[in-house]
């Protein structure tokens, strides 16, 4: 006779709309993707998200445009899949950028 246990958990979660309309502050940005302020202030120092201006002195105040998100997101995962630091991160986030920049220009001169 077999006999059977059932295991249940359960799991809690929490979710924000994010606009585009609207600007990140740094702590939401940094509760968007799981990480500290500071690791925010670390992205702005390599170039990966920007604040908008005029910039504010305070970390606090800093506002993100939602594009921010994104770029946080793809930093977060080359981190997390590669082990890769911020400061390369930064790079192969630009040159990915620029690849899809280049292939919309050839595509929209009809190559392929």
């Amino acid at each position: 006779m077999a006999s059977y246990t059932i295991t249940t958990h359960t799991v809690t979660t929490s979710s924000s709309a994010i606009s585009g309309a609207r600007p990140l502050a740094a702590s939401e940005l940094a509760h968007a993707v799981g990480a500290e302020i500071d690791w925010v202030v670390q992205l702005v120092e390599v170039g990966i998200v920007e604040v908008e201006a005029p910039v504010p002195a305070r970390t606090d105040d800093w506002r993100f445009h939602s594009a921010a998100l994104q770029h946080a997101l793809e930093a977060r995962r080359l981190e997390r899949d590669f082990g890769v630091g911020l400061d390369a991160a930064a790079l192969i986030l630009d040159l990915q950028h620029e690849v899809r920049r280049l292939k919309a220009v050839l595509h929209a001169q009809g190559r392929p």
